[in-house]
C-alpha cells in the first residue's frame, strides 16, 4: 500500500494526500453479507441535536465483519481485498469450505488466494486467527478479544498491532497499540499479523469538502463562542479563553477521566504512555 501526492492544480488538489487502492481487487460487496444503514444525522428519537457535528455524508453500505472467527478448523481462501467505507482498514472476503462466506479485517501481506484457518490447531502465520496460549511469546497481532468468545475489541484500526510479550498464569502480557500493558485471558482469540492499510496514517484530506463526504460538519472552538455557550468563550478581542475545558467545564489536556474504581484496572499493568 502507498500514497499518492497530487499536483497542485487546484487549492485543494494541493495539499491532497490519498492512498493508491493498488490492493483493492473488488470494486462492488458482496450482497449477502452488505445492508443498508440510515444516518442519524446527531439527532435522536425527538429529533433533537444530541451530538454536534454531523450531518451529511456520502451513502453507505454495513459490511457485516467477522470479528469472532469462531469457524474453526474450516480452511477459507481469500477471494477478494475490499475497501470498506465504515473503517480504515481494508476487508477481506473469505470463501469457507463447506460453502460460507464471510469478511474479515485484511491484516498487512495478506493475498487473494492465500488460505487462512482459525482454531486451536491453527499455525501462527498472518491472518490466522487462534487463542493468544498458542501464540508464540513476541508475535505481532490484533484483532484482539477482551472477553472469550465476544469478538474482537482491540487493535482493529488500519495499520495497528499489539505485541504478546509473555504470560502470567492464565493470563497473557500484551502491550497494546497506545503502549498500554495489560493482562487479557490466554483463552481469548487473536489474529496474527497487524492491520493492513498501513500508509492510511499519511493521507491528508486537502479540502474541508472530503470531511463533509465522510458526514462530519464544521467544528467551532470553545474560544470562538460566547461566555453563553463554552466555558472558554468571550472576551476582548482574541483571548485566548483559559484553563482548557470541555463544554460542560471538565478539565482538559491533562485530567484523567477513568474511574478510579473501574473493575478491569486491575488487569493493567502499565498505563498507555502521554
Amino acid at each position: 500500500m502507498a500514497v499518492r501526492k497530487l499536483k497542485p492544480t487546484t487549492p485543494g488538489q494541493r495539499h491532497k494526500i490519498i492512498g493508491t487502492f493498488d490492493t483493492v481487487t473488488a470494486k462492488a460487496p458482496e450482497k449477502s453479507l452488505v445492508y443498508g444503514g440510515g444516518k442519524s444525522g446527531g439527532r435522536n428519537h425527538d429529533g433533537k441535536m444530541t451530538m454536534r457535528y454531523i450531518g451529511g455524508g456520502h451513502k453507505r453500505k454495513y459490511r457485516v465483519i467477522d470479528f469472532k472467527r469462531n469457524k474453526d478448523g474450516v480452511p477459507a481462501t481469500v477471494k477478494t481485498i475490499e475497501y470498506d467505507p465504515n473503517r480504515s482498514a481494508r476487508i477481506a472476503l473469505l470463501f469457507y469450505a463447506d460453502g460460507d462466506k464471510r469478511y474479515i479485517l485484511a491484516p498487512e501481506g495478506l493475498q487473494v488466494g492465500q488460505t487462512i484457518v482459525s482454531g486451536v490447531d491453527a499455525a501462527p502465520e498472518v491472518g490466522n486467527a487462534l487463542p493468544l496460549l498458542n501464540i508464540p511469546l513476541g508475535t505481532v497481532v490484533h484483532n484482539i478479544e477482551l472477553r472469550p468468545g465476544q469478538g474482537a475489541a482491540m487493535a482493529r484500526s488500519a495499520g495497528t498491532f499489539a505485541q504478546l510479550t509473555s504470560r502470567e498464569d492464565k493470563y497473557a502480557i500484551v502491550k497494546l497499540p497506545s503502549g498500554e500493558i495489560r493482562k487479557i485471558l490466554s483463552t481469548c482469540k487473536a489474529t496474527v499479523g497487524s492491520v493492513g492499510n498501513s500508509d492510511h496514517a499519511l493521507e491528508r484530506s486537502g479540502k474541508a469538502g472530503r470531511s463533509r463526504w465522510l458526514g462530519r460538519r464544521p467544528r467551532v472552538r470553545g474560544v470562538a463562542m460566547n461566555p453563553v455557550d463554552h466555558p472558554m468563550g468571550g472576551g476582548e478581542g482574541r483571548a485566548s479563553g483559559g484553563h482548557p475545558r470541555s463544554r460542560k467545564g471538565l478539565l482538559a489536556k491533562g485530567y484523567k477521566t477513568r474511574a478510579p474504581k473501574k473493575q478491569s484496572s486491575q488487569y493493567i499493568i502499565e498505563r498507555k504512555k502521554k
